[in-house]
């Protein structure tokens, strides 16, 4: 099966262990960025969504009308607009690029960031609202007369889109979560599931609730899988490694600084949502898994989103990160922590590696034959 690369779009050159050096919204970097990861192999980028951050839809739109081919990966909330002007948002945005969307709908792990745009509604019945939101999105996309709805989060007459997605029937829908209540709405309506990296009997674990959602859901088909991890790449193997220390250092050293922005980001206490709780977790258990998978990362940022690395050199990560296509994953993630130089260096020596070796495995798997594929798949 083919193989996709995520990396991230940011609007400016801040990270878990750099301050930013510019403004919030750097058009220069932003556009630097994309173009990096579109030249190295990339397949497209998260914009990502935060409460205080630049708005991710408009910065999308600035990439999409000044790049080819790179795709879009939109994170939006559905707290923050009602469906009908997000569907029309997506459509809109999906024309500028020419077909190049993908929307991740977030439900939010946390209460006090949600509460910061005015979102008092529990875990639970967010997961219920998001359901909701992505089920009346795809039926806007695809619903060329006025139609009605009245659901238990939203209600609308008579209402239909002016402007259509380029992709048809609709573009994609991403999203994640590890809950019961997450992989109930998850299961039912996403077309990519995504993880975060955890150990691989651990992510196998998780391949199998994502499927098992998607079989009480009455789907014959399930998500595909996406695996999101930090690449800590050198040219040998003793250099990942001190390298990797002096990232944990880096990311202790901000942290404890007591900027604004970091306090911000990383909010003391137990996290609320289920990922993260796992991420930690499994750092508590240990330090190194499998191939190259190292969790200090992840315990130095309590678990903040995607943190759990992947150490060595180019070699070893791709050999990792093919341990991970090998249980059916078919979108990997990764994100450094200098994002404008890790993009292209990860896109250089870990991209064509991981691209070469699945090209080799699918032609050996049609040489075996239909049967055989169908086994492997």
């Amino acid at each position: 099966m083919p193989v996709e690369f995520l990396g991230i779009a940011a609007t400016n050159n801040g990270s878990e262990t750099d301050a930013r050096t510019g403004p919030a919204f750097d058009k220069d970097y932003t556009l630097r960025l994309a173009r990096a990861h579109e030249d190295h192999g990339w397949d497209r980028v998260l914009f990502a969504y935060g409460s205080g951050p630049p708005a991710p839809a408009p910065a999308a739109a600035y990439i999409a009308s000044r790049l080819d081919t790179l795709q879009i990966l939109l994170a939006h909330r559905p707290n923050v607009s009602y469906p009908t002007f997000a569907a029309k948002t997506f459509a809109t945005l999906d024309q500028i690029s020419d077909g190049r969307l993908t929307v991740h709908f977030i439900t939010g792990g946390n209460d006090h960031e949600q509460g910061r745009e005015g979102d008092t509604l529990t875990k639970d019945e967010r997961y219920s609202r998001t359901r909701e939101y992505i089920s009346v999105v795809k039926k806007i996309w695809t619903t060329h007369e006025a139609f009605d709805h009245e659901g238990e989060h939203y209600s609308f007459h008579d209402f239909v889109s002016d402007v259509f997605p380029v992709q048809q029937p609709r573009p994609g829908v991403s999203f994640g979560g590890s809950s019961p209540a997450a992989l109930a709405a998850g299961g039912a309506e996403a077309d990519i599931y995504c993880l975060w990296g955890e150990p691989l009997a651990k992510t196998a674990e998780q391949i199998e609730s994502v499927r098992a959602a998607a079989r009480a859901a009455g789907r014959t088909t399930p998500p595909r899988i996406q695996v999101a991890f930090r690449p800590i790449i050198a040219p040998t193997e003793e250099l990942a490694w001190e390298k990797a220390h002096r990232t944990v250092a880096a990311i202790k050293e901000r942290r404890a600084g007591g900027d604004a922005a970091t306090a911000r980001r990383y909010r003391t206490g137990a996290p609320e949502n289920t990922g993260s709780r796992r991420l930690l977790a499994i750092a508590e258990s240990g330090e190194r898994f499998d191939r190259a998978l190292w969790t200090p990362t992840a315990a130095a940022t309590g678990g903040a989103g995607n943190s759990n690395a992947l150490v060595g050199t180019p070699e070893t990560v791709a050999q990792a990160l093919l341990d991970y296509y090998d249980l059916g994953v078919d979108i990997l993630s990764a994100r450094g922590y200098d994002l404008l130089g890790d993009a292209i260096d990860f896109g250089r020596y870990v991209i064509p590696l991981v691209r070469g070796e699945v090209a080799k495995r699918d032609a050996e798997g049609r040489a075996r034959g239909p049967e055989t594929q169908a086994v492997a798949g």
